[in-house]
């Protein structure tokens, strides 16, 4: 307890000061508890409301996928240079030492390979693990227009609703399928519909065409999926050509772990989304850091 002794009044109260309320930079954040934009802060970096998050959950239907095989080894050297980690709760048990300060969006639905119908997804961990793991957001996964849109947009409604219940965010990813068009008619209805339902960020697809109009019609961030990998220079140009037509950033795994050099890689993704640098010099970048001896 406080000594009372010889105990003053305030003083100064900085009267010819307004009070201070500072906005959120995030996207629709605004109106939420202080518990939610502490977490989303987390992921998204305050001065520029960007994120460079590393997405390594493709076991869960992949299994043992290029890059993936050994996680402690290929993967945990990157985690300094990523604002998040996206990943299962087995791999972050198993093979992420506790000791990052990275924040973890944790993957929450699966059920399925890629051996069976990819969407009859069901919700896989829980809220009460999500705590106990640190999680500073849920990813779920919402197939529009697959065969089972309606209970993979249940899935979202769920753990929404759990997530709020205790301050812990929500990510909508949309998923395509094999069947379905990535184009800007197609992205637009499913990143709004998802974030009509009450996400706090929505990962999806880029497309060439349009993509303006998908980032703009949806409320909250959305942050880009790498996707395939494609050639460095050209995962680079993605990246950058998203976060001009309005991303918040990438949730990019295969275009990092699969180069041939990861570190580099991450560092000049950072260069795209954070530095605003422009392909060819973040990719003059990666061609320098990848000379250098990488750490393990």
């Amino acid at each position: 307890m406080a000594d009372i002794d010889n105990l003053q009044d305030g003083k100064n109260y900085y009267l010819d000061l307004p009070p201070r309320s500072t906005p959120s930079r995030i996207k629709g954040s605004n109106a939420l508890d202080w518990g939610m934009k502490n977490r989303l802060a987390r992921i998204f970096d305050p001065e520029d409301a960007r994120t460079v998050m590393l997405a390594i959950d493709h076991g869960y239907f992949q299994g043992p996928t290029t890059g993936l095989e050994r996680i402690d080894v290929t993967i945990v050297p990157l985690i300094p240079y990523a604002d998040a980690l996206m990943v299962t709760r087995g791999s972050l048990r198993s093979s992420i030492p506790a000791e990052i300060s990275r924040p973890v969006v944790l993957r929450s639905t699966g059920g399925q390979s890629i051996l069976k119908e990819l969407s009859n997804e069901l919700v896989a961990v829980d809220i009460d693990d999500a705590i106990r793991l640190n999680a500073s957001a849920m990813a779920v996964q919402v197939y529009v227009g697959g065969v089972h849109e309606h209970e993979s947009i249940g899935n979202l409604v769920n753990v929404v609703d759990a997530g709020n219940r205790f301050g812990v965010p929500t990510m909508a990813v949309t998923g395509v399928g094999k069947d379905l068009v990535r184009d800007a008619k197609y992205l637009g209805l499913a990143t709004r519909i998802c974030a009509e339902v009450g996400p706090h960020f929505v990962k999806t697809y880029f497309c060439e065409k349009g993509f303006s109009r998908v980032a703009a019609g949806c409320p909250v961030p959305l942050v880009i999926a790498g996707g395939k990998k494609l050639p460095e220079l050209d995962a680079l140009k993605m990246a950058y050509q998203a976060v001009e037509e309005g991303a918040a950033g990438v949730d990019m795994g295969r275009n990092i772990f699969q180069c041939d050099a990861p570190q580099a890689m991450i560092q000049a993704v950072r260069a795209v989304v954070h530095g605003d640098e422009t392909p060819e010099k973040a990719f003059d970048l990666y061609l320098s850091l990848k000379s250098v001896p990488a750490n393990r």
